[in-house]
């Protein structure tokens, strides 16, 4: 994972979508480069995997929202032993549990120095023909 080949997040821009379907924040998850979450229209809570419902109150009115990737680490681990060659190729190499600004944790890459209680922000690296969320230190 090279930083020449960084990707910030884009927090507020919107991706293509299919005639007569609402725009869509970009999300790594879609190929894009950017972070998207949801949010309750109903008690205001957010989460970070596509669900078709709340999880906290069960309401079906959930709004996707980009977020800046801005937050705090909250975990971290240095891989050794990865789950796949391609993977193998960068071990070992450091995943991150962070607690992102808008209200939700997510997992992601990070370089080599972070630890818990850093301020990060998430940008993407490309492993094969996909985009993953990495984590650097917050530039202040």
């Amino acid at each position: 994972m090279s930083a020449s080949n960084d990707t910030p997040a884009t927090g507020g821009g919107v991706a293509p979508t299919p005639s007569g379907a609402a725009p869509r924040p970009p999300d790594w998850t879609r190929g894009g480069a950017g972070l998207v979450y949801q949010v309750c229209a109903r008690c205001g809570h957010a989460w970070y995997f596509r669900r078709a419902f709340c999880p906290e109150c069960g309401a079906a009115e959930a709004r996707e929202l980009a977020a800046a990737g801005r937050g705090t680490v909250h975990a971290d681990t240095l891989v050794h032993r990865a789950p796949t060659d391609e993977f193998r190729a960068l071990a070992p190499y450091r995943i991150v549990l962070v607690d992102i600004d808008e209200g939700f944790r997510m997992m992601g890459h990070g370089e080599p120095s972070l630890t818990i209680g850093d301020r990060v922000q998430c940008g993407f690296k490309p492993l094969g023909d996909r985009l993953l969320p990495y984590f650097e230190k917050e530039v202040e």
